[in-house]
């Protein structure tokens, strides 16, 4: 038995779903990508700041003032447990993968696409309010 042949003008070819988009990667800042098992920051930092917290957008960055100096690490090691602090991560989830001796950074935070999504909103919403304000965003949106 010999079937006709299939013409793609009269006859749908969807015989296959395409492949979901990215939608997590779509809803992320510029500053963010997710790489499947991680979410990965770029970040400006401004070491020796009055107080440490975000400032915000730096063009495809988000920068971060961080009251430590760039001594011996200090500024490093204070931007990973700010972060892990106001994400209400572990510290060990976070790893700093680029840039110990430059202001522009990547961090890795290793976490599950749920958590990422969280992350970047918190983030976000940081940026959006007034410098180094990352508390009063989070109250803000308890409704305090």
């Amino acid at each position: 038995m010999v079937l006709p042949k299939r013409d793609s003008r009269t006859q749908p070819t969807a015989d296959v779903a395409p492949a979901a988009p990215d939608l997590l990667g779509a809803a992320l800042p510029a500053w963010a990508r997710w790489t499947g098992q991680s979410l990965l920051l770029s970040l400006h930092v401004q070491p020796g700041a009055r107080r440490t917290g975000v400032v915000g957008a730096h063009g495809t960055r988000l920068k971060l003032a961080l009251h430590a100096p760039p001594v011996d690490g200090k500024a490093n090691e204070e931007l990973l447990a700010y972060l892990a602090g106001e994400l209400r991560l572990r510290r060990r989830t976070l790893t700093l993968v680029a840039g110990q001796a430059s202001r522009e950074k990547s961090v890795a935070i290793q976490t599950d696409a749920v958590t990422a999504a969280r992350i970047a909103v918190q983030l976000e919403g940081a940026a959006e309010s007034e410098p180094g304000s990352f508390v009063a965003a989070k109250k803000r949106e308890a409704g305090d």
